[in-house]
């Protein structure tokens, strides 16, 4: 969900009815990892009903790979040609704004043609090659804060994405000791102040 609007931040528009930066909230969400096409789309069709209820935008995300698991055996995902024929599907069937990761810069331009947002994962957060290929397919970005930046730390990452008019970024907690994750409430307007849009990652 996007931080209030405040002066100097940018909308970023995702679809007619979906404009980060404005003072409401948007729901972004899905599972993290698509299990199957069918079970994407029925996830995809229950919240959109939940959202539409509530009377909140919604947009559908999900990972197509998780490449920064923790196991090597651990479930990924069906890969980038069966996972975006998958978020294909929820894009037609359910008519939600995609957004889904990147972790190559060349799956930037096949994943844009399904995804409506690209997603920079926070381990990823600083690679430059990765965050201007997604920039370069003219789909927004969304930039996950690494958990080990400061907020303010984010404003060279967005300054990678040309003229930051299409990039927003996330928080999603900081490193804080060994296997703590927190979230510090100072960050949404220290990256507020940066000029994009805030989401909270909940």
């Amino acid at each position: 969900m996007p931080s209030p609007g405040s002066p100097g931040v940018r909308e970023v528009r995702i679809a007619d009815n979906v404009v980060l930066g404005r003072p409401h909230l948007v729901l972004i969400a899905g599972p993290c990892v698509i299990e199957s096409p069918d079970h994407a789309v029925g996830v995809a069709k229950a919240v959109k009903a939940i959202a539409g209820r509530a009377g909140v935008p919604y947009v559908f995300k999900a990972s197509f790979d998780k490449a920064n698991r923790t196991s090597l055996s651990s479930f990924r995902g069906p890969g980038l040609t069966a996972g975006l024929a998958a978020l294909g599907r929820v894009r037609d069937e359910v008519g939600v704004p995609i957004l889904t990761d990147i972790h190559e810069p060349g799956q930037a331009q096949p994943a844009a043609e399904v995804a409506d947002v690209l997603q920079i994962p926070a381990f990823l957060s600083r690679q430059t090659d990765l965050i201007t290929a997604g920039a370069g397919t003219g789909r927004a970005v969304n930039i996950k804060e690494g958990q080990f930046l400061a907020p303010l730390d984010m404003k060279h990452v967005i300054g990678k994405v040309t003229g930051a008019n299409r990039v927003f970024v996330t928080e999603r907690g900081t490193s804080f000791g060994y296997n703590n994750l927190v979230v510090d409430m100072r960050s949404f307007p220290m990256m507020r102040s940066l000029g994009c849009p805030v989401v909270f990652d909940v």
